[in-house]
C-alpha cells in the first residue's frame, strides 16, 4: 500500500512541476513524429492509403528534425 501512495505522490509531483517546463521545438517534433508513425502503423492493416499519407507526414517531420540537428 505504501508504494502505491509513493507512486501517486511522485506522479502528482511530476505533473505539478512539469506544467512549468516548456518543450523544445525538437521535443515537439519528436512527439509529432511518434504520433504519426503510430497512426500509420495502426492504419496499415485497415486503410493503406491513409497509412501511406501518415507515413509521408512522419517523414516530413523527420526531415525537419534532421535539419535541427
Amino acid at each position: 500500500m505504501q508504494t502505491d501512495a509513493k507512486i501517486r505522490l511522485t506522479n502528482q509531483y511530476k505533473i505539478m512541476f512539469g506544467l512549468f517546463k516548456k518543450k523544445t521545438e525538437k521535443e515537439k517534433l519528436q512527439e509529432q513524429y511518434e504520433k504519426l508513425s503510430k497512426e500509420a502503423y495502426l492504419l496499415s492493416s485497415t486503410n493503406r492509403k491513409m497509412s501511406d499519407q501518415k507515413t509521408f507526414e512522419a517523414n516530413e517531420i523527420m526531415d525537419q528534425l534532421e535539419k535541427l540537428s
